[in-house]
């Protein structure tokens, strides 16, 4: 395979929006003279003049892209754009090392929002909004990623994509070219991540913070400007808004852009995603508050109530903002938050985990089996919200769901193994896995990854990415088939 050719080139463009990106941190620095413009400037000139050179160098050769060197493209992608990313982190923090420059960097580009950096109160607004533009930027890029990039490489397919949007948002909803509905989403993301800066503003936020939620919320990356995260406005009026926008980036993209054109809430009804997810989180939040005010954890219901459901829901939805040190709860609530995270979020959003596509698919097909135990020679197709679900995109849902929680398990042994303890182990690897943020004792919302030796952090950072780029986008470069001729 000739590939170093074309993808040089496509990495080399990527580089140098890349670098634009970082440019906006740079004139921001700039224009408030905070002590973070150096790092900018070093950061902003290396990438784009690597960039700018392998794009020049291979300007003559092939551009085609087939479905083996898509696949090169995204490991490079998602891989490499991390380092880049750390270099203004480790030019102002000279005492971060790199491999905690790499997590914080591979943390906000694949929306996780766990962290390592303590002091964020202190640290220049420029380099706060680097990490929240991370958050954002990647947010839209996984929706464009899951629409677009994954039925070229035939990762379940266009009749996978097909099957993930039932209902109100089948193709025929959404522009018909993949350039005009990737536009569509971005257009429903910038929106909506707009209107809740807005809501922050008007509810007492500074500006800074207001962008750098906003971009946290609609992304759900869950980076914050404050040690304390959210808990640090103790405002109720804050959370119920992070928690509605949080709420609407777990729902599939292309639903909303249905809904608005046609100005109706019908199609979140006509979503079996959305009708399932919402259900299954807002129940999930009764039930915790009870947990909670049977246990004497708060005075009383209301209390409970409110914290319970901003904190669940944002590790629901795989955001991973916090309010309160849920590592003190009862352990079945953050248990139960954590298992969220695996399942809840729609396909077409910006959350991790499984998506609830899958666990849709999964129950159904446990059903079907239930079924054909009882009347063998039945003829029982799979549905979703009236669409036929084919036994191919089945069995690629159940090899997903297969590789997602045996990935899980080895990552689990292999924190382990470096002697982390197990409750530490298994709540990192879930919430990095899910792009969920914080864990549970170590990795508690009370604290962050930097307590992780350099080799638990470097299996966290490699959780993330292949979460993110949903495993098999990863997996496939080790099968021995995938080099050859």
């Amino acid at each position: 395979m000739n590939l170093i050719g074309p993808l040089a080139h496509i990495f080399g463009i990527v580089l140098m929006g890349f670098s634009g990106l970082m440019a906006t941190c740079l004139m921001v620095s700039f224009l408030t003279g905070d002590a973070a413009f150096t790092a900018f400037l070093h950061g902003t000139l290396f990438t784009l003049a690597l960039g700018l050179g392998l794009f020049s160098a291979t300007l003559r050769t092939k551009k085609e892209v087939r479905t083996r060197a898509g696949f090169l493209l995204v490991a490079i992608t998602w891989s490499l754009l991390p380092a880049f990313g750390a270099i203004p982190l480790m030019q102002y923090l000279p005492e971060l090392s790199f491999t905690d420059a790499y997590f914080e960097a591979m943390s906000g580009l694949t929306t996780t929002g766990a962290t390592v950096l303590a002091g964020l109160d202190g640290l220049p607004g420029s380099i706060n909004l680097w990490r929240h533009e991370l958050n954002w930027i990647a947010g839209m890029g996984i929706i464009v990623f899951a629409v677009a990039i994954l039925p070229i490489l035939g990762v379940g397919g266009m009749q996978l994509y097909k099957a993930e949007t039932p209902g109100a948002t089948k193709e025929s909803s959404l522009p018909p070219r993949i350039a005009q509905t990737a536009k569509a989403l971005w257009v429903v993301y910038a929106g909506l991540t707009a209107l809740c800066m807005v809501c922050l503003k008007l509810v007492g936020m500074n500006w800074l913070d207001a962008v750098c939620h906003a971009f946290a919320a609609l992304s759900l990356g869950g980076f914050s400007t404050h040690d304390t995260n959210v808990g640090y406005f103790d405002s109720l009026a804050v959370e119920i808004i992070l928690t509605v926008f949080q709420l609407a980036a777990g729902i599939n993209f292309a639903t909303h852009f249905v809904a608005l054109r046609r100005l109706s809430a019908a199609p979140y009804g006509r979503d079996p995603e959305a009708k399932s997810f919402l259900a299954l989180v807002l129940t999930s939040c009764l039930v915790g508050a009870l947990v909670l005010w049977y246990h004497g954890t708060y005075a009383d219901f209301f209390t409970a109530l409110r914290h319970v459901t901003f904190n669940l829901v944002t590790i629901a939805t795989d955001c991973g903002f916090a309010t309160q040190d849920f590592n003190q709860w009862p352990i079945f609530v953050p248990m139960l938050m954590l298992f969220l995270s695996c399942i809840s979020t729609s396909s077409g959003s910006t959350g991790g985990g499984l998506r609830m596509i899958r666990t849709i698919v999964l129950v159904k097909q446990a059903q079907r089996e239930f079924h054909l135990l009882i009347h063998p020679q039945a003829v029982t197709p799979l549905k979703i919200g009236g669409s036929v679900v084919s036994n191919q995109v089945v069995m690629s849902v159940l090899g997903f769901i297969f590789l997602y929680f045996i990935s899980i398990v080895i990552m689990v042994f292999s924190l382990l193994i470096t002697g982390l303890d197990f409750i530490t182990a298994l709540s990192a690897v879930i919430a990095c896995f899910n792009n969920a943020g914080p864990g549970l004792n170590q990795v508690g919302p009370a604290g962050n990854y930097a307590s992780l030796t350099d080799l638990q952090t470097w299996i966290c950072s490699f959780a993330m990415l292949l979460g993110r780029v949903q495993i098999f986008s990863i997996l496939i470069l080790f099968v021995p088939e995938f080099w050859r001729k």
